[in-house]
């Protein structure tokens, strides 16, 4: 009976060693959990911030529509067509004086300073890591 436990015991892989292959199965399941929840939600992401961008830029394009709309009513009326011929043309009624009035050029010349450029190589990697799971180094262009 002694020799069947010896036997048994030397032909047994030790604990130790099956315990590191089950857990470097569980850490390569959750790694692939964690990449295909990844991927899915930095695309997510991306259309929001997408979705958003376009319904910005409806709501302004609503709001040009509706200035431009505005123009448009104004333009049928005779006082707008007078006050335009006026403005822009120099024209005058028959017996009206018209006057310019010339201002001198200003000379002083502003120069911009020009912004500071952030490269992306210069952030921390934790920064770089974290945009590309929230989906921020997506261009909004496209």
């Amino acid at each position: 009976m002694t020799e069947t436990l010896e036997r048994t015991a030397e032909t047994a892989p030790p604990r130790r060693q099956r315990w590191g292959w089950v857990l470097a199965v569980v850490l390569l399941g959750a790694l692939a959990l964690t990449v295909s929840g990844i991927l899915p939600f930095r695309q997510l992401v991306s259309q929001q911030r997408q979705i958003e961008h376009t319904q910005d830029q409806l709501a302004a394009l609503q709001q040009e529509n509706e200035v431009l709309s505005e123009d448009i009513e104004m333009l049928g009326t005779d006082a707008e067509i007078e006050r335009i011929a006026r403005e822009q043309y120099g024209l005058v009624r028959p017996g009206e004086v018209a006057y310019v009035v010339v201002t001198p050029r200003e000379t002083s010349v502003v120069v911009a300073q020009p912004d500071p450029v952030v490269r992306s190589d210069e952030r921390a990697w934790w920064q770089r890591v974290w945009d590309f799971i929230t989906g921020d180094d997506v261009n909004a262009d496209g």
